[in-house]
């Protein structure tokens, strides 16, 4: 089928994301905290109803993308045995890492494990502090930025980019029901999912851009001793917007590849400062025994068996439940990724690789906040409770003497994180949102980008203005709930092609 030229607005999932999110901004500005509150008994409702179900259905991907690897599915090439690679392995790791982490391993890699050092599980019995606290608190950080999140990303795009390019079905989340459903996963009830996913990944990314902004005032403020205020966060979003706007027009080759190639070299070259400045001896010594207790306590620890109810659901599942937010759309932006190479190859460069990039990147900068913060009398842990979870990795460079020049680094690297993250998820959001989109005719046009891009931004700072990126967050979540689903479907749909044999490869058709 020859490639279309033109790419008309799928409008009801256009406009009904927007106006919905529109909404909930109103919402959260004009009502505040009664707002964020009613959004957090429903959140917590989920998560005490559903939390089971979100961390058995991590843990089950996990066993079913290793059966499809060992099963003949595994060998079947993506696109069929002719098809050629986008991008070389390189890139498309980069590209893969970029778009999956965006700037939550920045902000949180060093904040999050000085909260399990200092207020670890009263259940486990562990000295806040002490040693066996901080092994707690390092293996959690395995747990929640290696094998279980990135195997519900790659559940859910190894089944799309099956169904895409060896089904030939349209780029929409319904396609991943068409193992299951035949052709009535398309209609009214696939337009709902994809409108559904489509707001639950706008919302987590004014989260994550709402953090992110936080995070570059404070960085900024602090070199040039001065406070900002709104102006500059006004200022930092529109250039965010600005620059992933500029590279989205240049296409996934130049715009995406490219950024996500110097954003992954500086992820290294953080890692490299930290362990070479770091107290390198003891973070190693940590990472060696937070990875024999994350063996030993892997089932347990996902399924929140072995830690308190109530510390589970507000870490580990409602880390799932974001997870679970961002992976329907993210999956097909990645699943586009994958033509050319095998199932097998696909779940190495997406399931493997990023663990051991996760669990490298937490060794060096989790490693060295856990252990700076255990010689020093919990100072790191401080800043905290002074100035937010934002600035913890600013100070924690600042204690491994890296100065000004670190912190223009870093500053640069969560920049570029975040605009070569949201690049690739504005084109699958704007794709999605569009009619027409084949392998041949991939990119939605750049007025839907636009849109789509500039919402992201106005949402962020909105929220960051009225306080209420807590509402944004909790609104990312509970777009989790009903991605579960959509997941768990892929997963049924990925295991229905792996039993009935190869998919046949066939050209994709429009949406």
């Amino acid at each position: 089928m020859p490639a279309p030229t033109h790419h008309p607005i799928n409008r009801p999932v256009f406009f009904i994301p927007l106006a919905i999110l529109t909404a909930a901004l109103i919402l959260s500005v004009w009502f505040g905290a009664d707002f964020v509150a009613a959004e957090t008994a429903a959140n917590d409702w989920i998560l005490r109803e559903f939390g089971s179900v979100f961390a058995g259905a991590g843990l089950g991907f996990i066993g079913l993308l290793g059966i499809v690897a060992l099963s003949p599915l595994g060998k079947t090439v993506i696109g069929g045995r002719d098809a050629k690679p986008l991008l070389g392995r390189g890139k498309w790791f980069a590209v893969m890492l970029c778009t999956t982490i965006a700037t939550g391993i920045l902000f949180w890699g060093a904040a999050e494990p000085l909260f399990h050092l200092n207020t670890p599980p009263p259940m486990l019995g562990l000295e806040p502090g002490s040693d066996a606290a901080a092994t707690f608190a390092m293996s959690t950080m395995f747990l929640h930025w290696t094998l279980t999140p990135y195997a519900i990303y790659t559940v859910a795009a190894l089944a799309f980019a099956l169904v895409y390019y060896n089904r030939g079905e349209p780029f929409s989340l319904s396609s991943l029901f068409v193992p299951l459903l035949g052709k009535r996963a398309h209609g009214p009830v696939g337009t709902g999912i994809d409108v559904v996913c489509l707001y639950a990944l706008v919302a987590g990314m004014a989260a994550s851009m709402g953090a992110g902004i936080l995070a570059l005032a404070g960085g900024v403020e602090n070199l040039g001793h001065f406070s900002g205020g709104m102006p500059l966060k006004w200022g930092i979003a529109a250039l965010i917007v600005a620059s992933f706007l500029i590279s989205a027009a240049t296409g996934l080759q130049k715009g995406i590849a490219g950024l996500s190639v110097l954003n992954t070299w500086l992820f290294f070259a953080i890692i490299a400062f930290a362990l070479l400045a770091g107290p390198t001896a003891d973070m190693f010594g940590l990472s060696l025994r937070a990875t024999g207790e994350y063996v030993t306590t892997f089932v347990p620890r996902n399924l929140g068996l072995d830690v308190d109810a109530d510390w589970s659901r507000q870490w580990t599942i409602f880390y799932w439940g974001n997870w679970f937010a961002w992976a329907p759309v993210t999956a097909l932006f990645l699943g586009r990724l994958a033509i050319g190479y095998s199932v097998r190859e696909f779940i190495v460069m997406n399931l493997v690789l990023p663990s051991l990039f996760g669990a490298l990147w937490m060794t060096a900068i989790a490693g060295s906040a856990i252990v700076i913060d255990q010689q020093t009398g919990a100072s790191l842990y401080s800043v905290i409770a002074a100035k937010g979870p934002d600035s913890v990795l600013f100070r924690l460079f600042d204690a491994l003497g890296g100065g000004p020049a670190a912190t223009g680094l870093i500053l640069f690297t969560i920049f570029l994180s975040y605009v070569a993250g949201a690049d690739a998820n504005v084109s699958a959001m704007s794709a999605l949102s569009t009619r027409g989109i084949t392998p041949d005719a991939p990119e939605a046009p750049m007025m839907v980008q636009s849109v789509w891009g500039i919402a992201v931004g106005l949402c962020a700072v909105v929220l960051v203005a009225g306080s209420g990126l807590d509402g944004i967050r909790m609104m990312s979540v509970l777009g989790g709930f009903p991605a579960l689903f959509v997941i768990i479907g892929a997963a049924l749909s990925l295991a229905v092609m792996m039993v009935r044999g190869r998919p046949t490869a066939a050209p994709a058709q429009s949406n």
